[in-house]
């Protein structure tokens, strides 16, 4: 079984490349989707993130609010440092354990399997040794704010300070780029970022066919 590592920056288009990679014949877990899913109440990483950032990131339905929780990890009142290295020291071995599980899984069901993790901080996680390929999505600086303004709903001055925020808690692209084993420029059209996926796929699976 091959397991990739599929990481890139904010609103790169990760999710995008992720789906492409699965119409192929590829398996996929988003560590987004997982962190979610362990961080409902009652569980181990929800009890220990109220624990440490208060019941203000909480709905009314005891369910946490990303958004507030985001701005409470992301955000620096009074000249503070961001507290992001402290929820991802609480969620990562959580999620990397959960992943792993999935990938032996995937293997006992399938040995040929490609299994893809879609993840926004392998490298910061120190992540990638878990990986036999690691392939990085890029796309440009400009378009990653125009997509996360669409994404959130929110104007692009907003977008652009909150992508910078979330940039400085991560390895700039071409340090990514340094480590990839592929690199998937998602600046162009649909199109143009599916056959690099294809092109991709079929380097990891020589003589495989586009399904039509």
């Amino acid at each position: 079984m091959l397991k990739l590592g599929l990481t890139g920056a904010i609103a790169s288009g990760k999710s995008v490349v992720g789906e492409m990679f699965v119409k192929l014949g590829a398996q996929l877990i988003q560590s987004d989707a997982v962190a979610h899913a362990l961080m409902q109440p009652g569980l181990a990483v929800y009890e220990e993130v109220v624990r440490v950032f208060g019941h203000g990131i909480l709905n009314a339905d005891r369910s946490v609010n990303r958004s507030r929780l985001a701005a409470a990890a992301f955000s620096t009142p009074g000249g503070a440092p961001p507290r992001i290295k402290e929820l991802n020291e609480i969620v990562h071995p959580a999620v990397i354990a959960h992943e792993n599980e999935w990938m032996e899984e995937i293997g006992r069901r399938d040995p040929k399997a490609i299994a893809i993790v879609e993840a926004a901080l392998i490298l910061e996680a120190g992540a990638a040794g878990r990986f036999d390929r690691l392939i990085v999505v890029t796309c440009h600086p400009e378009q990653r704010i125009q997509r996360f303004a669409r994404r959130l709903g929110i104007s692009e001055d907003a977008a652009r300070a909150e992508v910078a925020r979330r940039m400085a808690a991560q390895i700039p692209d071409e340090e990514k780029i340094k480590a990839a084993d592929s690199v998937i420029d998602n600046s162009g059209s649909l199109d143009a970022t599916e056959r690099q996926v294809q092109r991709v796929f079929h380097e990891l699976r020589p003589g495989t066919k586009t399904p039509s």
